[in-house]
């Protein structure tokens, strides 16, 4: 009698003859194995860590993943060997190897996470960054979420391509690839179009994250671009959701778009006896005291001098939007509290002049009858004035004319 060999002790209609118990012994078998490969993945990673401290980040990233999928594979071989082409192992390999996909597809997710977030750690971002840095983060960002996305879509794709129906079901969509092109192509135009305008942004530097941006009227800060849409985190914490089409399609203000620097205007309604020079002198003052100037400019102008006020337009710049905003509400009210204090008469009045009757300087002009000027009027007045006047209002003697009412 020939030695009994692994395939021998198989049913072909069900469980391995010799049972439940050879199943078992072989997982716990293979289960040990593959603890065995954690432990010493985990070993090898700790001691190179001092030399490669990225080793032991990637591990702390993937450790999860990276148990559970050799603990699958373990399972998924003892079921293969103790049990092969039976009707017990047909639906617990199908099981497992969906689990297998699904548990590599998050390996990969992880350890692509963790390249990029290495990646964008160059990178940083904040008030202080460069506009190549915010560049760059945008990029970075887009590109792990678009690598993440074909995995997800790639590991579903071979989940159901386990299933005999469904690869039937692939070949029928091979066959008539043209026509579910354009149906999908129409269903999804939205979508789609949303996807292209996030890999425009992405890559035409019209906007970063970090950028301040002014959209639908709101002043806010880039927060995160997706494929799909744009997240803009509005001053006062609240966040505007814009599709990406928005900013492909509709105007909008990029306050950073070369740099961070900006200047900002106030304007003061003052009375004519202010002293543009003294108050030139008290805007350098106050400017000099503050660190939110970034000492580029510094400019006191009379803008307006009509209707009984002088309107004084300040200009002053500042590192970023933040400060400038600041900055000029700080100048306003400094220049405010001068005014009040140190120069009460350019304070704005309005003057009224109380008559109680008519006197002779208020009363108009006589015209010199020699005068002819005042008669001569563009349709009255003179012979000439007159006959313009009938030539313009009169229908045409002429029959052959058009109508003025354009018959």
């Amino acid at each position: 009698m020939s030695p009994l060999t692994l395939f021998d002790l198989v049913d072909a209609e069900g469980v391995p003859e010799r049972g439940w118990a050879f199943l078992i012994v072989l997982t716990v078998l293979m289960l040990a194995v593959a603890v065995v490969v954690i432990v010493l993945v985990e070993l090898v990673v700790r001691l190179s860590a001092p030399r490669q401290p990225w080793t032991a980040v990637l591990l702390r990233h993937t450790r999860r993943a990276l148990r559970l999928l050799l603990l699958v594979v373990a399972v998924w071989i003892a079921v293969d060997l103790a049990a092969p082409e039976t009707r017990f192992s047909e639906a617990i390999d199908r099981a497992l190897t969906i689990g297998v996909i699904g548990l590599f597809a998050w390996l990969l997710v992880e350890t692509v996470d963790f390249a990029f977030e290495g990646a964008k750690s160059r990178f940083p971002i904040g008030a202080d960054a460069t506009r190549g840095a915010r560049r760059a983060h945008t990029q970075l960002t887009f590109l792990q979420r678009l690598v993440i996305v074909v995995i997800i879509v790639a590991a579903v794709s071979a989940a159901l391509l386990t299933f005999p129906e469904m690869q039937a079901l692939g070949a029928s969509l091979l066959a008539s690839a043209g026509l579910a092109g354009i149906v999908a192509g129409l269903a999804a135009q939205s979508t789609l179009s949303n996807v292209f305008a996030g890999v425009q942004i992405a890559f035409s530097d019209a906007i970063r994250v970090d950028d301040i941006v002014i959209v639908e009227g709101e002043w806010g800060r880039i927060e995160e671009i997706t494929l799909t849409y744009v997240v803009v985190r509005i001053w006062d914490d609240r966040r505007l959701v814009v599709p990406s089409t928005h900013f492909t399609s509709t105007p909008f203000e990029n306050w950073t778009r070369t740099g961070s620097e900006l200047l900002g205007s106030v304007e003061l309604d003052l009375d004519w006896r202010v002293s543009p020079a003294a108050m030139r002198s008290r805007l350098a003052e106050i400017l000099d005291g503050t660190p939110l100037w970034d000492r580029r400019v510094s400019v006191l102008q009379v803008a307006d001098a009509v209707g009984g006020l002088v309107r004084v337009r300040i200009l002053v710049s500042a590192a970023d939007a933040g400060s400038l905003f600041d900055l000029r509400n700080y100048v306003r009210e400094q220049l405010v509290e001068w005014v009040q204090l140190e120069s009460p008469g350019a304070m704005p009045r309005t003057r009224v002049v109380m008559v109680d009757r008519a006197s002779a300087e208020d009363t108009a002009p006589a015209v010199d009858p020699a005068d002819q000027s005042a008669k001569r009027q563009l349709f009255s007045g003179t012979p000439e004035a007159q006959q313009r006047a009938e030539q313009m209002l009169a229908p045409s003697a002429d029959p052959d004319a058009p109508s003025r009412a354009g018959a």
